[in-house]
């Protein structure tokens, strides 16, 4: 049986990083989980009926986030928690100066895709999304997943090789 409690509390973080990865804004994040939090208690009769309690989360947490950006007319910019994996004294000054502007390049790249494929890239490369849950979240099959990652994984990689072969 589903709880609120036990399966729906648990998910805020993961949430808010969805949330503040679309809209790159920390208080409408907050807001945005809070809503997504209402609508999903809202919903706590037919949890029985949902497949799965985390994807409908994701879901409806993705859409209160596109909405806000409708409304905003914005785009998604930001990649950074993705990118800090590494220790700063594991590089030189230098490499780490080159490292953080390719960092930033592949940020801005990111944020040029198409919502969809940034959406797939997000949720699989980001959160750690399994196919089979990026397809229930966005609402598509699993080999539309494939491909939309595919294709914004090369979209990336073929405009940063570009940038970075004229060391722009």
């Amino acid at each position: 049986m589903t709880t609120f409690r036990d399966d729906v509390l648990p998910l805020k973080d993961l949430l808010y990083r969805l949330a503040l990865r679309i809209t790159l804004d920390a208080v409408e994040a907050e807001d945005i989980v809070q809503e997504t939090l209402i609508r999903v208690w809202n919903k706590r009769e037919e949890f029985d009926r949902i497949v799965s309690i985390e994807a409908f989360s994701v879901t409806v947490c993705r859409n209160l986030a596109l909405d806000w950006i409708a409304k905003k007319d914005s785009q998604s910019q930001s990649l950074d928690e993705s990118f800090n994996n590494t220790p700063d004294n594991a590089y030189s000054p230098l490499q780490s100066l080159s490292l953080n502007d390719k960092k930033d390049w592949v940020m801005k790249l990111f944020n040029q895709l198409p919502e969809k494929l940034k959406s797939v890239m997000q949720l699989r490369d980001i959160e750690g999304k399994s196919y089979k849950e990026i397809a229930s979240v966005l609402g598509i099959t699993e080999d539309q997943v494939k491909v939309n990652l595919f294709r914004a994984r090369q979209r990336v990689r073929q405009n940063f090789e570009k940038i970075d072969s004229f060391g722009l």
